[in-house]
């Protein structure tokens, strides 16, 4: 190819990184995990003051849909960097509201048509692709399930060797999936904490855990999603609360992330939607801490669900998850496993639509929240879906 026709750079405003607590400054060019000062994740800072100057409107709008669309706000250098296996818009569906909220409108975003079946396929895209373009040759990650899953796939599309540590209760069709793309599965007794630790505990220096929070770029990824709401919804209509299942919590503030930046860039004006963050009744560590108002978590004793992906008994960096909450005027709400299960099922049964446990645990906690008075009767609700209900096999 001659050199008049190189592919140009990505247009990135990417300035640096900056930890989310302490707010010092770390080279967006070099390897990073988290803040080499306090141990808190770290956020990537953009330009936004000249993105804003350079376009007084959102610069995409003829792109195609899809994660890569946003690439002034990604942290990408070079479109070739970009790991890719089809990333696309998910969509909004429409639901019959509930008994008892007639006058509600309820929408559902549904990740579960994404590649690999879940939301991780969004922040397993940018931290494998920012990986691959940094030199780092072996991944590995603690999970429940779906980080696995999404983390196999990218890796072996992207060359990279990848080791899945997953809790002994995690379905064994989980497993077999990460193994069929290539990765090395290593079973550990416990939560996904003790899966953690053994990671950290057996892994070579040289391997990069792209854990939740624990390395800058999933964080990204997960800012996609509000970003793709803001394009569905349009910059003057949006839901007025999102219901989001909280486990690792890198989603709440990736869609915060999103709609601060937005509005920073003026691109996004009036009422943001209100975050709630919901989580199963026997591990519920951000519910607890936003109910007490502590700044940080307690690790939740004796944790189990239904939900895997649920199963998170103390989210790293959970100042950030609890921040994003509260800025957003949200809160928490916790469902036990029975409503989980049966809110699965009737979201199958009556409305057709394949929801992961978790994406069932915000369908289980709309009535709830009616009843507590914290939804309006008449106001739009989004539902956030973060996997498909076909991706788990309990064999």
């Amino acid at each position: 190819m001659g050199a008049g026709r190189l592919t140009p750079p990505m247009p990135s405003y990417l300035l640096r990184l900056e930890c989310s607590h302490c707010q010092q400054a770390h080279d967006a060019r070099l390897r990073q995990t988290v803040c080499r000062g306090c141990g808190s994740a770290l956020r990537a800072v953009y330009d936004l003051p000249r993105l804003r100057k350079d376009h007084p409107e959102p610069p995409w709008a003829d792109r195609a849909p899809g994660l890569w669309r946003y690439e002034e706000l990604l942290p990408l250098e070079h479109p070739t960097e970009a790991v890719r296996l089809g990333e696309t818009q998910s969509p909004i569906l429409t639901l019959d509201p509930p008994e008892g909220g007639a006058d509600l409108r309820v929408l559902m975003k549904d990740d579960g048509v994404l590649p690999t079946g879940s939301f991780k396929a969004r922040g397993m895209a940018l931290a494998v692709s920012r990986a691959r373009a940094l030199g780092l040759r072996s991944l590995y990650v603690p999970s429940a399930g779906n980080a696995g899953v999404a983390l196999s796939a990218y890796g072996a599309r992207a060359g990279l060797r990848v080791r899945v540590y997953l809790p002994e209760s995690t379905p064994a069709s989980v497993g077999r999936r990460c193994a069929e793309f290539g990765a090395e599965v290593v079973s550990v007794p416990g939560t996904i904490a003790d899966a953690g630790r053994a990671a950290r505990a057996r892994e070579p220096p040289e391997s990069f855990d792209v854990s939740t929070l624990r390395e800058p770029y999933r964080w990204q990824g997960k800012k996609t999603m509000g970003l793709e709401l803001f394009d569905q919804f349009g910059p003057d209509r949006r839901p007025g609360a999102i219901l989001y299942p909280t486990g690792g919590g890198t989603g709440l503030v990736g869609l915060w992330s999103a709609f601060e930046e937005l509005r920073s860039l003026g691109w996004l004006t009036g009422p943001l939607p209100r975050l709630f963050a919901v989580q199963p009744e026997r591990c519920a560590p951000v519910v607890q801490a936003l109910k007490s108002g502590a700044e940080e978590v307690t690790p939740w004793p004796q944790p189990e669900t239904v939900a895997p992906g649920l199963l998170v008994p103390s989210p790293f960096s959970s100042r950030a998850i609890l921040g994003a909450v509260r800025a957003s005027g949200g809160g928490g709400i916790t469902v036990p496993d029975a409503e989980i299960l049966r809110a699965q099922a009737e979201l199958r049964h009556r409305q057709g639509v394949s929801v992961c446990p978790e994406g069932a645990a915000t369908w289980a906690a709309l009535p709830r929240l009616l009843a507590e008075g914290r939804l309006g009767s008449h106001e739009t609700v989004l539902l956030y879906n973060t996997g498909s209900g076909l991706l788990y096999g309990r064999e």
